[in-house]
């Protein structure tokens, strides 16, 4: 747990608003460790006339180059690669929060619904940018985007954030999932950072600029938890999922408790207030994390997942591992499938299939490694067919 850190750290990584300071970038495409790179599906002569023939199959490595095209200049074939980057951004969320969720061992408890909960907004926002994807005539590409993990969030910006899987710890809460939602001005401190919204506000603004025709066939119409995933089928509906994706992740510049459906606090604010272990409460001075008790549940001590994953594992302990990864490679692959003509009937297996997932990782999260210091859990590795 230690001491409480320097607020200023709380907030290192802007996910929502990372972009416009890759595109300060000296112009060249910023670098990204190979395992977490996702193919784009190339743009052709389209691309090149509005300014993106050096993305090809770069993707996510290329999130400088996304943000340097100018405003005028970003077509069809720049808000395809823009929103598969989304896509990788809103995947590598899940098995972080998953990790730390499955560690809770009081499923009743305040953390676990509140972690629960999350997990459930993640599956939402990456249905959302899916269904926007195959809405302007892309093909969402999941398990090519699945990241490795520790390692970097898609984009290879921001590279002193590692995002690692862990049990719920303090340092992991605050290291990993606030730095994942950090919004630009948070209301519970007055760090602010230098750019306002500028991914999703960019992909709004080409949306609004290009008025694309935007097709319903394959996009997927699913209950996920308590949100309902609806086609995309104007402006309008454009706007309204950008802005849930926004105000669920970091909140509101005027509320963390605004929201479309209810005032629960938005994910960085609920991280908060785990970190905290105090509710958030508007106050004479501000928001401030001063409410009633929050306690940190009993965990599992799930050790964080080393580079590399675990090696010269028990055989029980690397049979369960595969049977999780191929588990997870299956949620994938029906992912890819369901954005792919499978529809919500794919999508409904690759959720249940996702749910399965817990028991392998909490048989890992209760086998103790070989040093007794903490235990093992879930790699979360994308098993790829062999090449024929």
């Amino acid at each position: 747990m230690g001491e409480e850190p320097d607020e200023s750290a709380v907030a290192p990584f802007k996910r929502r608003k990372f972009l416009a300071s890759a595109a300060l970038a000296a112009g060249a495409p910023t670098a990204v460790a190979g395992p977490a790179q996702a193919t784009v599906e190339p743009a052709g002569a389209a691309a090149a006339e509005a300014g993106l023939a050096g993305l090809g199959t770069a993707g996510l490595g290329s999130v400088a180059q996304l943000m340097a095209v100018p405003e005028d200049s970003r077509g069809v074939a720049w808000l395809r690669s823009a929103l598969q980057v989304a896509v990788g951004l809103e995947l590598s969320t899940i098995p972080p929060y998953l990790c730390g969720w499955w560690s809770v061992k009081d499923q009743r408890s305040e953390v676990a619904r509140m972690l629960r909960r999350i997990v459930g907004d993640e599956m939402y926002h990456l249905g959302i940018v899916c269904n926007l994807l195959v809405a302007v005539g892309g093909r969402p590409q999941i398990k090519a985007a699945a990241p490795v993990y520790p390692g970097p969030l898609p984009g290879g910006v921001r590279a002193g954030v590692t995002v690692y899987l862990s049990g719920l710890t303090k340092p992991f809460v605050r290291d990993v999932m606030m730095a994942i939602e950090a919004p630009e001005v948070s209301l519970a401190r007055s760090v602010a950072s230098p750019t306002v919204g500028e991914f999703y506000d960019g992909l709004l603004g080409a949306f609004r600029a290009v008025r694309p025709d935007l097709s319903t066939r394959e996009q997927v119409t699913q209950h996920i938890d308590s949100d309902e995933l609806r086609p995309v089928r104007s402006l309008d509906d454009v706007e309204h999922a950008i802005e849930v994706i926004r105000e669920q992740g970091e909140g509101t510049d005027s509320s963390p408790t605004d929201s479309f459906s209810d005032d629960r606090p938005a994910h960085y604010y609920a991280f908060g207030e785990i970190y905290h272990g105090r509710e958030l409460r508007e106050t004479d001075d501000g928001w401030r994390f001063v409410g009633p008790p929050v306690p940190f549940p009993e965990v599992r001590p799930m050790a964080p997942v080393p580079v590399g994953g675990w090696r010269n594992t028990p055989a029980h302990v690397g049979g369960l591992l595969f049977r999780f990864d191929a588990m997870y490679s299956t949620v994938l692959d029906s992912l890819d499938a369901a954005w792919a003509g499978g529809g919500h009937r794919t999508l409904g297996a690759g959720i249940r299939t996702m749910r399965g997932l817990e028991k392998p990782a909490v048989e890992l999260m209760e086998t103790g490694l070989p040093s007794g210091r903490g235990t093992y859990g879930p790699q979360f590795r994308a098993l790829r067919r062999p090449r024929r």
